[in-house]
């Protein structure tokens, strides 16, 4: 009786389970290169789509992760680069999509969540908002900049881009 490795062996042929392997551990590399560029968390928010004529597109769930990414861009390319050279990647392309949230099990292993993501709504213009009369009597004093970010590890992490680029415009 064949294993199935063998069956497997039979149907594909040596290069192409090699190239197969390649494509599994750049997909499996996103989280590790983020973390090396020092905006590990932005893994949890995004993700690699595809890699199409070497151009390696990343798709995350906001757009401030788009932004964070954006800045650290370059050398993540170099990263892949150096790491794959055999996939000819020539850019990455960052797109605004439906990047579904990492949850953790028990066992503190992350898994992809299967419920259908919510769409992000847009904020209302001041013209177009309404205004809810009990809102309008009793307001809240309006929570602005960082503290309205709920999201700990991201507020952190604009904390700290804003920081360094204070810094940069500061020493130009």
């Amino acid at each position: 009786m064949k294993t199935a490795g063998d069956i497997l062996s039979a149907l594909f042929d040596e290069g192409f389970v090699k190239k197969a392997q390649g494509y599994s551990k750049l997909f499996n590399s996103w989280a590790d290169i983020t973390a090396k560029n020092g905006i590990a968390s932005a893994a949890d928010h995004s993700r690699i789509k595809e890699l199409d004529r070497g151009i390696l597109l990343v798709e995350m769930d906001h757009p401030g992760w788009k932004q964070i990414i954006q800045t650290k861009q370059s050398e993540i390319l170099n990263d892949f680069r150096h790491r794959f050279p055999e996939l000819d990647i020539s850019g990455i392309s960052l797109m605004l999509g439906k990047s579904e949230p990492q949850i953790a099990d028990s066992d503190g292993k992350a898994e992809t969540e299967t419920s259908s993501p919510q769409p992000v709504a847009e904020p209302a213009s001041p013209e177009n908002r309404t205004i809810n009369i009990e809102e309008s009597a009793n307001p809240e004093p309006e929570v602005r900049g960082y503290d309205a970010i709920k999201d700990e590890a991201f507020r952190e992490t604009l904390v700290k881009l804003g920081q360094t680029i204070s810094d940069r415009e500061k020493s130009k």
